[in-house]
């Protein structure tokens, strides 16, 4: 018994690896010829706690789990990678905020919440990078485009959910905005 749980650790790793996203628990129980989830969170939390000091990590985001490296390694995986620059400005930040707390909401909406201000570039560069998608039409004349943040923006900011997101009242508080 012992050596087939320690198969599936391996498989598991091996799976976290090189997915490039996070894996729900059930997708992994499913690729492990239907081990049980039980056995599957184990596994988890096994390689989680053989992890905790080395340079990467088992981390719970997205509503699943992923290997990712810790914070204090950063700045030496930013000089192999180069990321692209990407650039938040406070316009992006507001609107991404915006769609993230009140979607799924249409461009008008994000527009008057924004106060009237034009958010047709902030949108385009949040669909272009992922943060944002279309994720249907408002049942009313013209049936706007509806926009939802995407499962990319929870990986990005390592939250398991929305619901993961501060409270408004914190967020307003922050901004000086109450």
């Amino acid at each position: 018994m012992e050596s087939h749980i320690n198969f599936y650790k391996k498989v598991i790793e091996a799976l976290l690896f090189c997915a490039g996203r996070s894996l729900k628990l059930k997708e992994i129980s499913k690729i492990c010829d239907n081990l049980s989830v039980a056995e599957v969170k184990k596994i988890l939390e096994d390689l989680k706690n053989e992890y905790s000091e080395r340079g990467i990590k088992v981390a719970q985001v997205a509503e699943g789990y992923r290997i990712e490296t810790i914070p204090e390694v950063a700045e030496y995986i930013k000089r192999l990678i180069k990321p692209k620059k990407f650039r938040w400005s406070k316009a992006l930040l507001e609107t991404l905020a915006i769609i993230a707390y009140f979607q799924p909401i249409t461009r008008a909406e994000i527009s008057a919440k924004r106060g009237g201000i034009d958010v047709s570039s902030s949108l385009k560069t949040l669909l272009e990078n992922d943060f944002i998608e279309v994720v249907g039409r408002k049942p009313i004349p013209g049936r706007p485009v509806l926009y939802g943040t995407t499962k990319f923006f929870l990986e990005y900011f390592g939250l398991n959910s929305l619901n993961d997101l501060p409270p408004l009242e914190e967020l307003k508080k922050l901004s000086g905005k109450e």
